[in-house]
């Protein structure tokens, strides 16, 4: 695996994690954390490694992202 591959990789399986995380702390489906998730600005930033945020714990993404 080339990294640009491991990069997508990582990012494809935190994405998946915050979904869970927002879904385990709002008691809610997983179809509902993933919309709460990709309306929230947050995701674009993560989706495009804008400041190198995809590399914060996935929990205090999921915590960001319900706090707004």
């Amino acid at each position: 695996m080339n990294d640009e591959a491991l990069e997508k990789n990582y990012q494809e399986r935190l994405e998946e994690r915050v979904i869970s995380y927002i879904a385990e702390k709002q008691n809610i489906s997983l179809s509902d954390a993933m919309e709460l998730y990709y309306k929230n600005k947050l995701a674009d930033k993560i989706a495009q490694g804008q400041y190198g945020i995809q590399y914060l714990d996935y929990k205090l993404l999921g915590q960001m992202i319900l706090e707004k």
